[in-house]
């Protein structure tokens, strides 16, 4: 199930915000730590978010105001120009991790669309939905449109946010007119998904027109009389330019006066028409251009027990009821009558039960690049280890271990000489805390001695000599793999400049496999756009043989399960299911049996073809009954050569980032490096070694 809700639209004043207090007042009932996030504010300068501040004033939300959102539009605005956006979404993930770590249930709102670029702030709406994992209740616009515009802006929106990986739970088409709701509704559910729960909330005056305050503030209005009736609803406006007698016939009920403030016709007229009972009730009255009623006409009004709420403004009446008629309501926390409406509409026509069924159910069909890294960053703080970096002669290295050591992720020990490891990091401007960073020279290291008994005591079945092993021990791999058998580190990471072999070799030699493993093998952490996939073996075995193949799938299963991925298992072939004969294709036809004879528990297919794999739609095509088909998340190649060259293409073809290799297999953790590595591949593998250590 999920504790997450993201309350989405396309475009502003759709009425999300009668569906978020609805769903506040729904789930207040049900539990007591309730959070409410909002990754992007867009109040003014120096003022509290409206939405914002009446949830914490009419639920009584104690989460403070600055954890309530993550950056303000201009803030998201500067960010974006100056390529920032990866930052912005790790730090909404951050902020909303924390209170979903401390509440039972968080609704997220999304943007308000209130911005100049409408279209971006449609992508980031889309992009935090997907990077934050939770399903999506998708709120639609209906005012203003036909019942065909609602279902195709409906349906167009739905597969926009399919296409990324996105669940919407539930689609709301809010603000439709009456006369249409019924077919808007019929329509709208022979296009969507059965599982797709569709509501269709009539249009509603009551909730969509402002109040006097809200248009107050809109024209940039000085009260004048009646402050405390600023709450009246505004449901009509007319301009007080003609005789007295037009303009009384003109009134309806909430009928808002826009009249020149020399008008004290208007004026005195309309004050009467609110008292009388024959005129419906006044919402208020805006004096125009700057203009001051008369000092008698101030003190008769001065001096009635029923005052009509009076605003002046300084412009002129065109440009004032332009503004007026441009204001839209915002539920406030003053407005209990509105809040009160938007509860009892929420309560009306949204199926809780359904929703809940579905919130109950809800399980994340896909894990984002962003939230793995930012979750096995996590997991590597909660149980910091040490991990030994051989290659302290190497520059992305050390700037590698100064972000490690920075963001308290790990313990690192470097290996290499202090003075030039000193100058080296003085060259690159880093600002080392080398108090926090050990740094060891094998050949002068007080274990020494004691590392290299221990190495010919491991290998005197193969008769190493100990000179010899002095020789080797003075080599960085054989002495950062020492400290990992002896427990003076937990985990390490090479590679930087070193083949995979060298890197490799001294494990394989004395820290060895785990017990009933025979076969040490790699994975790498495929990072697309809308998932993460674990590809193996793409960097040790050549050639594995079916019983080698059916391990590397079992091992690369429990890999995934360790990282948060459920395994779906695809034994990668030129041909799926039965189509396909020959050597290799029967090679993986026997290393599926193997996998299903061993482990029943995983979900595996095999012999399929990469497509069938990873696409849904070709997956039910070729494989209509397979459990992986198209949904596959762990794909094992038949091979090195078809591993190694598929990860590098999918790498360079679609900007995946490829986190790894990562060695499975082993007692302790070792871990090989590309000499061609980023200081961010070094970054996330090391972070991967220490989740392994764990």
């Amino acid at each position: 199930m999920t504790n997450a809700l993201y309350l989405s639209t396309t475009e502003p004043f759709s009425g999300k915000s009668i569906i978020a207090i609805g769903l506040m007042n729904l789930l207040a009932g049900k539990t007591e730590k309730i959070a409410y996030f909002k990754p992007v504010i867009c109040s003014p300068p120096g003022e509290r978010d409206n939405h914002l501040e009446t949830m914490i004033r009419h639920f009584g939300l104690t989460t403070p105001y600055e954890d309530m959102y993550a950056f303000t539009r201009e803030e998201v605005e500067k960010l974006r120009n100056s390529g920032g956006e990866a930052l912005m979404i790790d730090k909404i993930i951050e902020k909303f991790k924390k209170l979903q770590e401390i509440n039972d249930f968080v609704i997220v709102e999304g943007a308000d669309f209130l911005g100049s670029s409408t279209n971006l702030e449609f992508d980031d709406n889309l992009n935090i939905a997907k990077n934050l994992g939770i399903p999506v209740m998708l709120v639609v616009k209906g005012e203003g449109k036909t019942d065909q515009e609602i279902v195709t802006s409906t349906v167009s929106t739905f597969k926009l946010f399919q296409e990324e990986g996105v669940q919407i739970l539930t689609v709301i088409a809010n603000k439709v007119l009456e006369q249409i709701a019924f077919s808007v509704s019929v329509n709208i559910r022979q296009s969507l998904p059965k599982d797709v729960i569709v509501t269709v909330i009539p249009e509603n005056k009551d909730l969509g027109n402002p109040t006097l305050k809200e248009i107050c503030e809109s024209v940039n209005g000085k009260p004048l009389f009646g402050e405390h009736l600023f709450t009246n609803q505004v449901d009509h406006s007319i301009v007080g330019a003609m005789q007295l007698h037009n303009c009384l016939s003109r009134l309806k009920k909430n009928t808002l006066i826009v009249t020149p403030g020399d008008r004290g016709d208007i004026l005195i007229g309309v004050l009467q028409a609110n008292i009388s009972k024959n005129y419906p009730k006044v919402a208020g009255m805006i004096l125009t251009g700057g203009l001051s009623p008369e000092p008698s006409i101030l003190k008769l009004i001065e001096g009635l027990d029923t005052v009509l709420p009076i605003i002046a403004v300084e412009t002129g009446t065109f440009e004032t009821v332009t503004k007026v008629a441009s204001t839209q309501s915002r539920i406030s926390y003053y407005n209990k009558e509105k809040i009160a409406l938007a509860i009892s509409t929420f309560d009306r026509y949204i199926d809780i039960q359904a929703l809940g069924e579905k919130i109950n159910t809800f399980q994340s069909r896909n894990i984002t690049p962003r939230m793995f890294q930012y979750q096995i960053v996590k997991r590597a703080k909660s149980n910091k280890k040490h991990i030994v970096l051989p290659e302290g002669g190497d520059d992305r290295i050390l700037i590698a271990a100064d972000q490690l050591v920075k963001q308290d992720i790990v313990k690192i020990t470097i290996l290499g000489i202090k003075e030039n490891i000193f100058a080296a990091a003085k060259r690159l401007n880093l600002n080392m805390d080398f108090d926090k960073i050990q740094i060891i020279d094998p050949g002068s290291s007080d274990k020494y001695d004691a590392y290299v008994d221990a190495l010919v005591e491991l290998r005197k079945a193969k008769n190493l000599q100990k000179e010899m092993a002095r020789d080797l021990m003075l080599d960085v791999s054989y002495f950062g793999t020492m400290m990992v058998y002896k427990g003076d580190a937990d985990g390490m990471v090479s590679g930087a400049v070193h083949t995979t072999q060298h890197t490799i070799r001294p494990a394989l030699q004395f820290v060895k496999t785990k017990p009933g493993v025979k076969t040490v093998s790699s994975v790498f952490f495929m990072c697309l756009p809308n998932r993460v996939s674990v590809f193996g073996d793409c960097a040790v075995n050549p050639n594995p043989t079916s019983e080698q193949l059916a391990e590397i799938a079992i091992s690369s299963a429990e890999t995934s399960i360790m990282f948060g991925i459920e395994p779906k298992i695809a034994m990668l072939s030129y041909s799926s299911g039965t189509s396909g004969e020959g050597e290799d294709v029967d090679k993986v036809r026997r290393a599926t049996e193997i996998v299903r004879e061993k482990r029943p528990d995983l979900k595996v297919e095999g012999p399929i073809q990469y497509d069938a794999a990873v696409d849904p739609s070709v997956g039910r095509q070729k494989l209509p009954d397979s459990q992986v088909a198209g949904q596959a998340s762990v794909l094992i190649f038949p091979d090195l050569n078809t591993g190694n060259n598929t990860y590098k293409a999918v790498q360079r073809e679609t900007g995946a980032l490829a986190i790894g290799p990562m060695l499975q297999g082993l007692n302790k953790p070792v871990n090989d490096l590309s000499r061609g590595c980023t200081v961010d591949d070094i970054f996330n593998t090391v972070v991967i070694t220490a989740i392994q250590a764990q």
